[in-house]
């Protein structure tokens, strides 16, 4: 416990104003560290309005209260009647959710019980928050010496656009936390992940060190976690790590995560500028030696994905590889 709790006190934050001022370097550092060494950093003065981000939280936990509330209390009835009989029900995740896509095509019109207001709010952050993943996939082409836009241009696919999504979801309180958890713990299968967590409700953690670490909650802070795709363009030297959020008796958590991921047909591979002289992708080496990780197109690894979720990342990249076929390229 108390390795975990040093380690929350140490939690990487980056005011990005830093980014403008002689402190650039210093705050870069921490950036490269938090990808090697966390897989998460929070983000201070990004961009985004505080105005706007209370206006989606304001519109966030009303929808919730005035849409989704019922239906989830009638889950966790059955739920916590299930567990007490003893049922085993940890592969239930005590979350009410639902997902808005973005790109390549939206479906905010086509969702139900939102007014129109919400629709324009999460039309508004969404914007925001897709020229800031773009910044901060800049930021990381920095620290890892590719070239500007390289991760974007690899995310685009034949198409040119990304996938992007966000994540709507509530963590209400639940009576019986040692019986569920909130979200089990998993790597997120995409790229970067940015997320506006509450700041009043904890239960966020990461796995760090073979301790779970709280992501302290901060006001008007975006959270960024490195999916697996990133660990696999960075041939490893950055890391997807295991993330949960556990359950809590008081307080209903807030958790708006956008997903920018590849496109659907996007290829990905360790950066050829991140493996040394010519190595090819097939052979096992050391980080910055020969590719660790295999060339797959993202659709294969997500189908793959949603039937392993809540499973160890490390046979689904070693599937990818026994199931690799030839992938043109040019």
């Amino acid at each position: 416990m108390e390795a975990a709790a040093a380690a929350s006190l140490s939690f990487p934050v980056i005011s990005m104003e830093k980014l403008e001022t002689e402190e650039r370097g210093a705050a870069m550092e921490v950036i490269r560290d938090a990808c090697e060494n966390w897989g998460f950093f929070e983000l201070l003065n990004h961009g985004i309005s505080h105005e706007l981000m209370d206006e989606v939280e304001r519109v966030s936990k009303a929808h919730y209260k005035n849409y989704r509330e019922g239906k989830f209390k009638e889950f966790a009835a059955r739920t916590l009647e299930a567990g007490e009989k003893g049922d085993d029900v940890k592969d239930v995740d005590w979350e009410s959710t639902f997902f808005v896509r973005h790109l390549p095509a939206s479906n905010l019109a086509d969702l139900p019980d939102l007014d129109d207001h919400y629709r324009q709010v999460m039309k508004e952050f969404a914007s925001e928050i897709e020229k800031l993943a773009e910044r901060v996939l800049d930021l990381l082409c920095e620290n890892l010496g590719l070239e500007k836009g390289y991760l974007k241009q690899v995310f685009a696919g034949s198409k040119g656009s990304p996938t992007f999504g966000t994540k709507v979801s509530s963590y209400p309180p639940c009576p019986r936390p040692d019986l569920v958890d909130g979200l089990r713990a998993h790597t997120d299968a995409g790229g970067v992940i940015l997320l506006f967590q509450d700041d009043q409700v904890s239960g966020l953690q990461l796995l760090k060190d073979g301790a779970w670490v709280d992501v302290p909650p901060m006001r008007h802070a975006i959270v960024v976690n490195i999916g697996d795709q990133l660990e696999v363009i960075t041939n490893g030297r950055y890391k997807s790590v295991l993330h949960r959020v556990m359950t809590r008796t008081d307080g209903n958590r807030m958790s708006i995560a956008s997903f920018y991921n590849p496109g659907a047909d996007a290829v990905i591979f360790p950066a050829p500028a991140l493996v040394g002289d010519g190595a090819a992708e097939e052979k096992v080496g050391e980080e910055g030696g020969a590719a660790v990780y295999p060339r797959f197109v993202f659709e294969d690894y997500m189908n793959l994905y949603v039937r392993h979720k809540f499973e160890a990342k490390e046979p689904r990249f070693e599937a990818m590889k026994s199931d690799a076929a030839p992938i043109a390229t040019a």
